[in-house]
C-alpha cells in the first residue's frame, strides 16, 4: 500500500470516514502521520467550540464579578473559583459520571455521556472560567479617564460598555487570552483519557499516538509526531491571536503596542 493509498484510507477515520480496522502490522511512518493528523480534527474540534462559546459566557462572568450587586457577583466568583481551582482532569470524570447518571434518569442525557457533546461541554465550562478572571482582571485595569470621558460624552449603559468598556477590556486582555487559547488546544488531549469513551475507535491525535506507541512498543516516533503537529497548531494560534492583537491596537502607536507572548502554563 503506498503513501497516497494510506491518506486516503486513513485521512477521515476519526470522523468515521475510510477504512474502519486501524493497521495491526508493519506500521508506517505514513500510517502514523495520517492517523495522528486525522485525531487532530477532534482536537481542533473540541478547542474550536469551546473557545468561542466560552468566550461569550467568559464576557458575562468577568461583567458579573465585577457587579455591585450580590446576587450577580457570588454566582461568577464561585463558578471561576470553582473551575479554577479543580483539576482539568477530574472535571472531565465527575462530568462524565454525573451524565451517566442523569441518563438513567431522563435519555435526554445520553447524548453528554459521549466525548463530542460532553467533554465539550466541561472545556467550555474551564475555559470560560479561566477567560472570566482574565476579563475581570482586565476591567479593573481600564484607565478611570477612559470611563469618564464616556461619561461626559452622556454614554451610559449597554452603549458604554459596548463602544469603551469592552474594546478596553480586550485589549488588555488579548495577550493573556491568547496563552488560555492555546492551553485549551493542549488540554484537549486529556479528552479520552478521562472517562469519555471513544466509539469505534474513533479519538483524537493522543489516541492514536498511545495506539502506536503500545503496538510498537516504541514511544519516540508516535509522540514527536504528535507534537509537531500541536506546535504546527500553536503557531497558526499565535499567527491568527496576533493579527487580532494588532488590529485591536491599530490605534496605538507601534512602539506602545502590548506583544503576545507565549507563556505556558506548567498544570491546569
Amino acid at each position: 500500500m503506498s503513501c497516497w493509498d494510506t491518506v486516503a484510507d486513513y485521512a477521515l477515520r476519526s470522523v468515521g470516514i475510510g477504512a474502519r480496522l486501524l493497521p495491526k502490522e508493519d506500521f508506517t511512518l505514513c500510517q502514523q502521520f495520517t492517523l495522528i493528523g486525522s485525531g487532530m480534527i477532534w482536537n481542533i474540534y473540541f478547542g474550536l467550540l469551546a473557545l468561542i462559546s466560552g468566550f461569550f459566557f467568559a464576557t458575562a462572568l468577568a461583567v458579573g464579578k465585577s457587579s455591585a450587586n450580590k446576587w450577580l457577583r457570588k454566582p461568577a466568583e464561585w463558578f471561576i473559583f470553582i473551575f479554577r481551582g479543580s483539576p482539568l482532569f477530574i472535571q472531565f470524570f465527575f462530568a462524565y459520571f454525573l451524565f451517566l447518571s442523569l441518563k438513567q434518569v431522563l435519555p435526554i442525557f445520553a447524548p453528554f455521556t459521549a466525548a463530542w457533546l460532553g467533554a465539550l461541554v466541561v472545556l467550555f465550562f474551564n475555559t470560560a472560567a479561566y477567560t472570566g478572571e482574565i476579563f475581570y482582571g482586565a476591567l479593573l485595569s481600564i484607565p478611570k479617564g477612559d470611563i469618564e470621558a464616556a461619561d461626559a460624552y452622556g454614554m451610559t449603559g449597554w452603549n458604554r460598555f459596548r463602544r469603551v468598556t469592552f474594546p478596553t477590556m480586550l485589549r488588555l486582555a488579548w495577550p493573556a487570552y491568547t496563552n488560555e487559547a492555546i492551553f485549551l488546544f493542549h488540554a484537549t488531549t486529556l479528552v479520552y483519557f478521562s472517562g469519555f469513551p471513544a466509539w469505534r475507535q474513533k479519538g483524537d491525535a493522543l489516541y492514536y499516538a498511545s495506539y502506536f506507541a503500545d503496538k510498537t512498543f516504541n514511544p519516540f516516533i508516535p509522540y514527536p509526531i504528535l507534537a509537531g503537529y500541536f506546535i504546527a497548531l500553536t503557531l497558526v494560534v499565535v499567527s491568527i491571536f496576533g493579527m487580532v492583537n494588532a488590529r485591536l491596537n491599530r490605534h496605538l502607536p507601534k512602539e506602545a503596542r502590548r506583544k503576545i507572548r507565549f507563556r505556558p502554563n506548567i498544570i491546569r
